[in-house]
């Protein structure tokens, strides 16, 4: 069944216009009037519905009834990372919303290639939180991810969004204990991940995570391009 979000609060036996992205998604798949449909707005659940008009800009829906329907981790787990150039981005969020992360933050830091400010940080912030939601109409999932607004990496470490007790930064450096047996002692607990982008994170900033209290973990002896390290975390965090 065709599922979209919506973020606009939902009840059994109510009839709404789609916001236009929705309605934009319902047009291009030519549903008719009749059909059934899945929304969802993020806050637990989704809801069977029914589209009741078509219109050559607006979708109408009747809201049948809510089904208590949750595909969301046990673990929540929050991905800060330094932004890989180009598409590869895009491709980590979206990747990142089909696994199930709980938010995403994009960072600034001495490698990135990527160099956002102003209205540019803006905009792609709005992009990729359409590309979370995107993954969880594609995926099943009724939580979307946050993508949070481009910081600096120093600024971030000083201010996280999130208060996860358990905070751990992708690091090849000496002293560092594998991921695994970090994720074994936390069972079950919040966990963010900070990840470098291309040419990881400097000496400096990983000295910068450590001394705000993540601790150093380590995938393995490979080294791992910047997209696929955190990933592989966010994947062993909720097996």
């Amino acid at each position: 069944m065709p599922r979209f979000f919506v973020d606009l609060p939902l009840s059994a036996g109510t009839e709404l216009a789609l916001p236009a992205g929705a309605a934009r998604h319902v047009q291009v798949l030519r549903l008719q009037p009749g059909r059934l449909i899945t929304l969802f707005n993020g806050l637990g659940g989704q809801w069977q519905a029914s589209i009741t008009h078509m219109g050559r800009s607006e979708v109408s829906v009747r809201i049948d009834a809510h089904q208590a329907v949750e595909r969301e981790p046990a673990r929540r787990v929050h991905l800060a990372l330094g932004m890989p150039a180009n598409e590869r981005m895009d491709w980590l969020v979206e990747k990142a919303g089909e696994l199930g992360a709980a938010s995403v933050q994009p960072l600034h830091t001495a490698h990135s290639v990527m160099r956002l400010a102003a209205e540019r940080a803006s905009k792609k912030q709005l992009h990729w939180q359409q590309v979370a939601v995107a993954a969880c109409e594609q995926c099943g999932g009724n939580r979307v991810p946050t993508v949070h607004a481009v910081q600096d990496l120093g600024t971030w470490l000083t201010t996280p969004p999130t208060h996860a007790p358990l905070r751990c930064v992708l690091s090849l450096a000496e002293g560092s204990q594998t991921l695994a047996s970090v994720l074994a002692a936390h069972p079950g607990a919040e966990v963010v991940f900070l990840s470098g982008p291309e040419g990881g994170l400097s000496p400096t900033e990983d000295a910068q995570a450590r001394a705000a209290g993540f601790w150093p973990v380590s995938l393995g002896p490979r080294v791992l391009r910047a997209e696929t390290a955190a990933l592989a975390a966010l994947v062993q965090a909720l097996a």
